[in-house]
């Protein structure tokens, strides 16, 4: 699972695949796969993860690069590394 932790909190790299039948987060290797149900117009697929993300976390989570590209940094606020993955695989 790709996850950083510095001061602000914990980064993960996600692969997003937009145009999905339902919101879903996969774990396959150490890869972060956001299946999200928005399409790739306007930021909505952004915003559907920063919120969806959001809900599973219960912390504020930002968009660190990757606007318009499928391979996505988002920053998890004041979560700690084990945190954040252990979320993920409950998920």
């Amino acid at each position: 699972m790709k996850t950083n932790e510095t001061k602000n909190g914990t980064i993960i790299e996600v692969f997003v695949k937009p145009n999905q039948p339902k919101f879903n987060i996969k774990i396959e290797g150490d890869e972060i796969i956001i299946f999200c149900t928005e399409e790739p117009v306007k930021g909505k697929v952004n915003k559907e993860i920063v919120k969806e993300l959001s809900k599973l976390f219960r912390v504020k989570v930002e968009l660190v690069s990757g606007a318009t590209s499928k391979q996505k940094r988002l920053l998890v606020a004041s979560l700690g590394k084990n945190e954040v993955e252990q979320l993920l695989n409950t998920k």
